[in-house]
Protein backbone atom coordinates (compact mmCIF):
# COMPACT_ATOMS: atom_id res chain seq x y z
CA UNK A 1 0.00 0.00 0.00
CA UNK A 2 2.70 2.60 0.70
CA UNK A 3 4.51 1.64 -2.41
CA UNK A 4 1.17 2.48 -4.17
CA UNK A 5 0.62 5.72 -2.01
CA UNK A 6 3.97 6.99 -3.23
CA UNK A 7 3.33 6.04 -6.62
CA UNK A 8 -0.10 8.15 -6.83
CA UNK A 9 1.24 11.05 -5.50
CA UNK A 10 4.28 10.75 -7.87
CA UNK A 11 1.98 10.74 -10.80
CA UNK A 12 0.10 13.82 -9.38
CA UNK A 13 3.44 15.57 -8.88
CA UNK A 14 4.87 15.41 -12.35
CA UNK A 15 6.09 18.53 -13.74
CA UNK A 16 3.37 20.70 -15.76
CA UNK A 17 5.77 20.28 -19.13
CA UNK A 18 4.47 17.08 -19.38
CA UNK A 19 0.73 18.30 -19.94
CA UNK A 20 1.32 20.23 -23.42
CA UNK A 21 -1.92 22.32 -24.10
CA UNK A 22 -2.41 21.42 -27.56
CA UNK A 23 -3.80 24.71 -29.74
CA UNK A 24 -5.04 25.30 -33.30
CA UNK A 25 -6.22 28.38 -33.80
CA UNK A 26 -5.53 32.17 -32.15
CA UNK A 27 -8.52 32.49 -30.14
CA UNK A 28 -7.18 29.09 -28.82
CA UNK A 29 -3.45 30.27 -28.38
CA UNK A 30 -4.36 33.35 -26.77
CA UNK A 31 -6.60 31.08 -24.17
CA UNK A 32 -3.89 29.28 -23.43
CA UNK A 33 -1.35 32.17 -22.28
CA UNK A 34 -4.44 33.38 -20.24
CA UNK A 35 -4.98 30.50 -18.33
CA UNK A 36 -1.00 30.41 -17.96
CA UNK A 37 0.12 26.95 -19.33
CA UNK A 38 3.34 25.46 -18.79
CA UNK A 39 3.54 24.15 -21.98
CA UNK A 40 1.70 25.64 -24.95
CA UNK A 41 1.82 22.98 -28.33
CA UNK A 42 0.97 24.40 -31.49
CA UNK A 43 -0.56 22.59 -34.20
CA UNK A 44 -0.13 23.26 -37.86
CA UNK A 45 -1.18 26.58 -39.02
CA UNK A 46 -1.14 30.50 -39.16
CA UNK A 47 -1.82 32.36 -35.77
CA UNK A 48 -2.25 35.68 -36.49
CA UNK A 49 -1.62 39.01 -34.26
CA UNK A 50 1.28 39.88 -31.82
CA UNK A 51 2.29 36.89 -29.24
CA UNK A 52 3.28 38.25 -25.07
CA UNK A 53 4.18 35.74 -23.05
CA UNK A 54 4.33 36.96 -19.42
CA UNK A 55 4.85 34.20 -17.54
CA UNK A 56 7.48 30.73 -17.85
CA UNK A 57 6.51 29.00 -20.10
CA UNK A 58 7.34 26.91 -23.38
CA UNK A 59 5.85 27.40 -26.66
CA UNK A 60 6.13 24.40 -28.75
CA UNK A 61 5.48 24.92 -32.35
CA UNK A 62 4.64 21.83 -34.97
CA UNK A 63 5.81 21.48 -38.67
CA UNK A 64 3.54 24.39 -40.30
CA UNK A 65 2.99 26.46 -37.32
CA UNK A 66 3.28 29.87 -38.63
CA UNK A 67 3.42 33.30 -36.29
CA UNK A 68 2.29 35.71 -38.44
CA UNK A 69 2.17 39.64 -37.24
CA UNK A 70 0.34 41.50 -39.99
CA UNK A 71 3.34 43.77 -40.48
CA UNK A 72 2.15 45.34 -36.89
CA UNK A 73 4.38 45.22 -34.05
CA UNK A 74 6.69 42.63 -32.56
CA UNK A 75 5.41 39.48 -34.07
CA UNK A 76 6.67 37.23 -30.19
CA UNK A 77 7.26 39.49 -27.14
CA UNK A 78 8.81 37.83 -23.98
CA UNK A 79 8.55 39.59 -20.49
CA UNK A 80 9.56 36.66 -18.24
CA UNK A 81 12.04 34.85 -17.53
CA UNK A 82 12.26 30.67 -18.46
CA UNK A 83 10.88 30.93 -21.71
CA UNK A 84 11.30 28.71 -24.19
CA UNK A 85 9.96 28.97 -28.04
CA UNK A 86 10.98 26.00 -30.17
CA UNK A 87 10.87 25.35 -33.64
CA UNK A 88 8.23 28.03 -34.82
CA UNK A 89 8.10 30.01 -38.48
CA UNK A 90 7.45 33.62 -37.63
CA UNK A 91 7.08 35.60 -40.45
CA UNK A 92 5.75 39.62 -41.38
CA UNK A 93 6.32 41.64 -38.12
CA UNK A 94 6.06 45.70 -38.12
CA UNK A 95 8.82 47.47 -39.99
CA UNK A 96 9.71 50.58 -38.00
CA UNK A 97 12.99 50.53 -36.85
CA UNK A 98 12.96 53.23 -34.52
CA UNK A 99 10.01 51.38 -32.24
CA UNK A 100 12.66 48.12 -32.88
CA UNK A 101 10.30 45.70 -34.52
CA UNK A 102 11.42 42.38 -34.30
CA UNK A 103 10.26 38.78 -34.64
CA UNK A 104 11.13 37.75 -31.40
CA UNK A 105 11.58 40.58 -28.83
CA UNK A 106 13.31 39.64 -25.40
CA UNK A 107 12.77 42.44 -22.30
CA UNK A 108 15.44 42.91 -19.47
CA UNK A 109 13.35 40.99 -16.72
CA UNK A 110 13.32 37.77 -19.20
CA UNK A 111 16.03 36.10 -18.25
CA UNK A 112 17.37 32.09 -19.40
CA UNK A 113 15.17 32.48 -22.51
CA UNK A 114 15.57 29.55 -24.95
CA UNK A 115 15.19 30.33 -28.33
CA UNK A 116 15.91 27.50 -30.77
CA UNK A 117 15.47 25.93 -34.06
CA UNK A 118 12.85 28.79 -35.06
CA UNK A 119 12.82 30.16 -38.74
CA UNK A 120 12.31 34.16 -39.13
CA UNK A 121 11.90 36.32 -42.03
CA UNK A 122 10.95 39.54 -41.68
CA UNK A 123 12.07 43.12 -42.57
CA UNK A 124 13.76 44.14 -39.46
CA UNK A 125 15.33 42.90 -36.81
CA UNK A 126 15.14 39.21 -36.25
CA UNK A 127 16.24 38.13 -32.63
CA UNK A 128 16.45 41.22 -30.10
CA UNK A 129 17.89 40.70 -26.66
CA UNK A 130 16.99 43.33 -24.79
CA UNK A 131 19.58 43.82 -21.75
CA UNK A 132 18.71 40.32 -20.35
CA UNK A 133 20.94 37.31 -19.06
CA UNK A 134 21.75 33.97 -19.61
CA UNK A 135 19.72 33.84 -23.15
CA UNK A 136 20.32 30.66 -25.41
CA UNK A 137 19.63 31.32 -29.19
CA UNK A 138 20.91 28.12 -30.98
CA UNK A 139 19.59 26.68 -34.02
CA UNK A 140 17.90 29.42 -35.71
CA UNK A 141 17.27 30.76 -39.64
CA UNK A 142 16.93 34.14 -40.24
CA UNK A 143 16.48 36.05 -43.33
CA UNK A 144 15.95 39.41 -44.01
CA UNK A 145 14.89 40.91 -47.39
CA UNK A 146 17.07 41.60 -49.83
CA UNK A 147 14.73 44.14 -51.81
CA UNK A 148 15.25 46.69 -49.20
CA UNK A 149 18.21 48.75 -49.02
CA UNK A 150 20.76 47.16 -46.33
CA UNK A 151 20.46 50.38 -43.89
CA UNK A 152 16.76 50.18 -43.87
CA UNK A 153 16.56 46.98 -42.44
CA UNK A 154 17.24 45.30 -39.31
CA UNK A 155 20.14 43.21 -37.25
CA UNK A 156 19.31 39.25 -37.54
CA UNK A 157 20.35 38.70 -33.75
CA UNK A 158 20.80 41.78 -32.20
CA UNK A 159 22.14 41.68 -27.98
CA UNK A 160 22.74 45.06 -26.50
CA UNK A 161 23.56 44.99 -23.02
CA UNK A 162 23.67 41.51 -22.69
CA UNK A 163 25.03 38.95 -20.66
CA UNK A 164 26.30 35.24 -20.49
CA UNK A 165 24.38 34.86 -23.99
CA UNK A 166 25.26 31.74 -26.05
CA UNK A 167 24.71 32.46 -29.43
CA UNK A 168 25.45 29.15 -31.51
CA UNK A 169 24.87 26.81 -34.60
CA UNK A 170 22.35 30.18 -36.35
CA UNK A 171 21.81 30.84 -39.82
CA UNK A 172 21.90 34.55 -40.66
CA UNK A 173 21.35 36.06 -44.24
CA UNK A 174 20.03 39.37 -46.35
CA UNK A 175 19.50 41.30 -43.00
CA UNK A 176 21.61 44.42 -41.96
CA UNK A 177 24.24 43.12 -39.91
CA UNK A 178 24.17 39.06 -38.95
CA UNK A 179 24.88 39.15 -35.47
CA UNK A 180 25.40 42.85 -33.84
CA UNK A 181 26.66 42.66 -30.08
CA UNK A 182 26.26 46.37 -28.38
CA UNK A 183 27.98 46.96 -24.54
CA UNK A 184 27.16 43.61 -24.10
CA UNK A 185 30.07 41.31 -21.79
CA UNK A 186 30.41 38.12 -21.23
CA UNK A 187 29.15 36.43 -24.21
CA UNK A 188 29.80 33.46 -26.84
CA UNK A 189 29.10 33.50 -30.47
CA UNK A 190 30.13 30.40 -32.19
CA UNK A 191 29.57 28.18 -35.35
CA UNK A 192 27.34 30.42 -36.81
CA UNK A 193 26.37 30.66 -40.36
CA UNK A 194 26.46 34.55 -41.51
CA UNK A 195 26.53 35.34 -45.18
CA UNK A 196 24.93 37.79 -47.67
CA UNK A 197 24.86 40.82 -45.33
CA UNK A 198 27.00 44.18 -44.32
CA UNK A 199 29.09 42.95 -41.71
CA UNK A 200 28.64 39.06 -40.33
CA UNK A 201 29.74 39.99 -36.89
CA UNK A 202 29.71 43.73 -36.00
CA UNK A 203 30.89 44.66 -31.99
CA UNK A 204 30.71 47.82 -30.18
CA UNK A 205 31.82 48.82 -26.94
CA UNK A 206 31.85 44.98 -25.91
CA UNK A 207 34.14 43.18 -23.32
CA UNK A 208 34.92 39.87 -21.89
CA UNK A 209 33.05 38.06 -25.15
CA UNK A 210 34.64 34.71 -27.16
CA UNK A 211 34.00 34.70 -30.81
CA UNK A 212 34.99 31.05 -32.45
CA UNK A 213 34.35 29.03 -34.99
CA UNK A 214 31.62 31.12 -37.44
CA UNK A 215 31.97 31.43 -40.84
CA UNK A 216 31.19 34.46 -42.99
CA UNK A 217 31.03 34.68 -47.01
CA UNK A 218 29.65 37.21 -49.55
CA UNK A 219 29.42 40.02 -46.56
CA UNK A 220 31.19 43.79 -47.24
CA UNK A 221 33.20 42.70 -43.94
CA UNK A 222 33.33 39.42 -41.58
CA UNK A 223 34.34 40.19 -38.82
CA UNK A 224 33.58 44.11 -37.56
CA UNK A 225 35.08 44.66 -34.10
CA UNK A 226 35.17 48.21 -32.80
CA UNK A 227 35.79 49.53 -29.52
CA UNK A 228 35.94 46.55 -27.43
CA UNK A 229 38.59 45.00 -25.30
CA UNK A 230 39.37 41.07 -23.99
CA UNK A 231 38.03 39.68 -27.09
CA UNK A 232 38.27 36.00 -27.93
CA UNK A 233 38.62 35.57 -31.78
CA UNK A 234 39.68 32.32 -33.13
CA UNK A 235 38.85 29.41 -35.58
CA UNK A 236 36.30 31.68 -37.60
CA UNK A 237 36.06 31.62 -41.39
CA UNK A 238 36.06 34.39 -43.83
CA UNK A 239 35.83 33.60 -47.39
CA UNK A 240 35.23 35.74 -49.81
CA UNK A 241 34.24 38.74 -48.38
CA UNK A 242 34.67 41.88 -49.91
CA UNK A 243 35.98 44.60 -48.08
CA UNK A 244 37.61 43.22 -45.12
CA UNK A 245 37.69 39.42 -43.44
CA UNK A 246 38.67 41.27 -40.13
CA UNK A 247 37.66 44.40 -38.82
CA UNK A 248 40.04 45.63 -35.96
CA UNK A 249 38.92 49.19 -34.81
CA UNK A 250 40.27 50.67 -31.13
CA UNK A 251 40.96 47.14 -30.12
CA UNK A 252 43.21 46.16 -27.06
CA UNK A 253 44.16 43.01 -24.89
CA UNK A 254 42.60 40.65 -27.05
CA UNK A 255 43.81 37.48 -28.88
CA UNK A 256 43.06 36.84 -32.16
CA UNK A 257 44.06 32.87 -33.09
CA UNK A 258 43.92 30.15 -35.71
CA UNK A 259 40.86 32.05 -37.96
CA UNK A 260 41.17 31.09 -41.72
CA UNK A 261 40.76 34.89 -44.06
CA UNK A 262 40.68 33.90 -47.88
CA UNK A 263 39.58 35.64 -50.72
CA UNK A 264 39.10 38.90 -49.90
CA UNK A 265 38.63 40.70 -52.69
CA UNK A 266 36.80 44.09 -53.98
CA UNK A 267 37.71 43.22 -57.89
CA UNK A 268 34.28 41.64 -57.64
CA UNK A 269 32.91 45.46 -57.56
CA UNK A 270 31.78 45.74 -61.59
CA UNK A 271 32.96 49.47 -60.94
CA UNK A 272 36.15 48.56 -61.02
CA UNK A 273 36.47 50.22 -57.11
CA UNK A 274 40.00 47.55 -56.67
CA UNK A 275 41.38 49.93 -58.49
CA UNK A 276 41.27 53.15 -56.38
CA UNK A 277 44.08 53.74 -53.76
CA UNK A 278 42.54 52.25 -50.12
CA UNK A 279 39.74 50.12 -51.72
CA UNK A 280 41.69 46.85 -51.88
CA UNK A 281 40.36 43.92 -50.05
CA UNK A 282 41.78 43.45 -46.97
CA UNK A 283 42.48 40.33 -44.90
CA UNK A 284 42.93 41.86 -41.39
CA UNK A 285 42.81 45.76 -40.78
CA UNK A 286 44.08 46.93 -38.23
CA UNK A 287 43.10 50.55 -36.99
CA UNK A 288 44.55 51.83 -33.66
CA UNK A 289 44.38 49.25 -31.86
CA UNK A 290 47.33 48.09 -29.40
CA UNK A 291 48.18 45.62 -27.58
CA UNK A 292 46.83 42.19 -28.62
CA UNK A 293 48.15 38.99 -29.95
CA UNK A 294 47.50 37.82 -33.07
CA UNK A 295 49.03 34.65 -34.07
CA UNK A 296 48.80 31.50 -35.87
CA UNK A 297 46.31 33.13 -38.45
CA UNK A 298 46.22 32.32 -42.16
CA UNK A 299 45.76 35.48 -44.52
CA UNK A 300 45.63 34.13 -48.28
CA UNK A 301 44.59 34.83 -51.56
CA UNK A 302 43.24 38.56 -50.80
CA UNK A 303 44.04 41.89 -52.23
CA UNK A 304 46.02 42.92 -49.48
CA UNK A 305 47.12 40.75 -46.57
CA UNK A 306 47.24 42.73 -43.81
CA UNK A 307 47.00 46.39 -43.21
CA UNK A 308 48.17 48.45 -40.10
CA UNK A 309 47.39 52.28 -39.48
CA UNK A 310 46.68 54.95 -37.26
CA UNK A 311 49.27 53.92 -33.78
CA UNK A 312 48.71 50.29 -34.33
CA UNK A 313 52.10 49.05 -32.95
CA UNK A 314 52.83 47.21 -29.77
CA UNK A 315 50.67 44.10 -31.08
CA UNK A 316 52.42 40.64 -31.00
CA UNK A 317 52.12 39.04 -34.60
CA UNK A 318 53.47 35.81 -35.09
CA UNK A 319 52.62 32.27 -36.00
CA UNK A 320 50.82 33.59 -39.18
CA UNK A 321 51.01 32.53 -42.68
CA UNK A 322 50.25 34.88 -45.41
CA UNK A 323 50.14 33.04 -48.75
CA UNK A 324 49.56 34.40 -52.32
CA UNK A 325 48.09 37.72 -51.31
CA UNK A 326 48.35 40.49 -53.84
CA UNK A 327 50.32 42.42 -51.71
CA UNK A 328 51.12 40.99 -48.39
CA UNK A 329 51.84 44.07 -45.89
CA UNK A 330 50.31 47.63 -45.63
CA UNK A 331 52.09 49.48 -42.72
CA UNK A 332 51.76 53.28 -42.21
CA UNK A 333 53.97 54.34 -39.37
CA UNK A 334 57.05 56.38 -38.51
CA UNK A 335 58.37 53.15 -36.14
CA UNK A 336 59.66 50.13 -37.59
CA UNK A 337 58.16 47.05 -36.40
CA UNK A 338 59.07 43.57 -35.11
CA UNK A 339 56.77 40.46 -36.68
CA UNK A 340 58.09 38.26 -34.30
CA UNK A 341 58.10 36.01 -30.74
CA UNK A 342 60.68 34.13 -29.03
CA UNK A 343 62.73 33.81 -32.35
CA UNK A 344 58.98 32.33 -34.23
CA UNK A 345 58.15 35.13 -36.74
CA UNK A 346 55.35 34.27 -39.64
CA UNK A 347 55.61 32.35 -42.95
CA UNK A 348 55.29 34.41 -46.26
CA UNK A 349 54.75 32.87 -49.56
CA UNK A 350 56.97 35.28 -51.33
CA UNK A 351 59.57 34.97 -48.92
CA UNK A 352 63.49 34.31 -51.00
CA UNK A 353 65.32 33.56 -48.45
CA UNK A 354 66.85 30.20 -47.02
CA UNK A 355 66.99 27.54 -44.27
CA UNK A 356 70.84 26.87 -43.80
CA UNK A 357 70.70 25.13 -40.68
CA UNK A 358 67.08 23.24 -41.40
CA UNK A 359 65.87 24.68 -38.40
CA UNK A 360 62.23 25.79 -40.57
CA UNK A 361 63.49 29.64 -39.70
CA UNK A 362 65.00 31.56 -42.56
CA UNK A 363 68.36 32.89 -42.18
CA UNK A 364 67.92 36.61 -43.63
CA UNK A 365 64.75 38.70 -42.19
CA UNK A 366 61.80 39.18 -44.41
CA UNK A 367 61.22 43.12 -45.10
CA UNK A 368 57.99 43.74 -47.08
CA UNK A 369 57.53 47.43 -46.63
CA UNK A 370 60.46 48.85 -48.66
CA UNK A 371 60.06 52.75 -49.89
CA UNK A 372 59.18 51.01 -53.31
CA UNK A 373 55.80 49.68 -52.01
CA UNK A 374 54.84 53.26 -50.37
CA UNK A 375 55.40 54.50 -53.70
CA UNK A 376 53.09 52.10 -55.16
CA UNK A 377 50.17 52.55 -52.53
CA UNK A 378 50.92 56.48 -53.49
CA UNK A 379 51.23 55.90 -57.36
CA UNK A 380 48.97 52.60 -58.14
CA UNK A 381 49.59 52.94 -61.55
CA UNK A 382 53.45 52.50 -60.77
CA UNK A 383 52.64 48.56 -60.42
CA UNK A 384 53.07 48.72 -64.56
CA UNK A 385 56.99 49.07 -63.66
CA UNK A 386 57.22 46.45 -60.87
CA UNK A 387 59.45 44.12 -62.94
CA UNK A 388 61.71 47.06 -64.64
CA UNK A 389 65.20 47.36 -64.04
CA UNK A 390 64.93 50.82 -62.48
CA UNK A 391 62.84 48.89 -59.60
CA UNK A 392 64.77 46.52 -58.95
CA UNK A 393 68.09 49.30 -58.78
CA UNK A 394 65.92 51.12 -56.34
CA UNK A 395 65.52 48.07 -54.27
CA UNK A 396 69.36 47.08 -54.19
CA UNK A 397 70.44 50.54 -53.52
CA UNK A 398 67.67 50.45 -50.11
CA UNK A 399 69.62 46.99 -49.14
CA UNK A 400 73.41 48.51 -49.95
CA UNK A 401 72.45 51.88 -47.61
CA UNK A 402 69.99 51.05 -45.52
CA UNK A 403 69.99 54.68 -43.76
CA UNK A 404 67.64 54.88 -46.87
CA UNK A 405 65.02 52.47 -45.89
CA UNK A 406 62.19 54.01 -44.54
CA UNK A 407 60.38 52.36 -40.66
CA UNK A 408 58.40 49.55 -42.06
CA UNK A 409 58.00 46.07 -40.61
CA UNK A 410 60.71 43.23 -40.40
CA UNK A 411 59.98 39.90 -39.53
CA UNK A 412 63.55 38.76 -38.24
CA UNK A 413 62.63 34.63 -38.17
CA UNK A 414 60.49 33.85 -40.90
CA UNK A 415 59.36 30.62 -40.90
CA UNK A 416 59.60 28.04 -44.16
CA UNK A 417 56.01 26.54 -43.77
CA UNK A 418 53.01 27.32 -42.13
CA UNK A 419 52.44 25.96 -38.84
CA UNK A 420 49.42 24.41 -39.72
CA UNK A 421 50.59 22.52 -42.50
CA UNK A 422 53.66 21.38 -40.44
CA UNK A 423 50.91 20.06 -38.24
CA UNK A 424 49.16 17.84 -40.93
CA UNK A 425 46.50 20.71 -41.79
CA UNK A 426 46.08 21.24 -45.26
CA UNK A 427 45.79 25.21 -46.05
Amino acid sequence: MLRFALFVIAVFLQPATLRAVPVTDSASLQQALQDKQTTIELNPGTYRGNVLITYSTTLNCKTGAVLDADNQGDALRITAADVTVRGCTIINWGGDLTAMNAGIFVEQQAASVQLTHNQLKGNTFGIWIDASRDALITHNRIEGNLDIRSQDRGNGIHLYAAQGANVAHNEVWYTRDGIYIDTSNGNRLHNNHLHHLRYGVHYMYSHHNEVSHNRTHHTRTGYALMQSKHLQVFGNQSDQDENYGILMNFITDSHLHHNRISNVQTGSNPTGAATITGAEGKALFIYNSVFNIIENNYFQSSDLGIHLTAGSEDNRISGNAFIHNRQQVKYVSNRTQEWSYAERGNYWSDYLGWDRNQNGVGDTAYEPNDAMDKLLWTYPLARLLINSPAVATLRWIQQAFPVLRPPGVQDSYPLMAPIAQAQGVTP
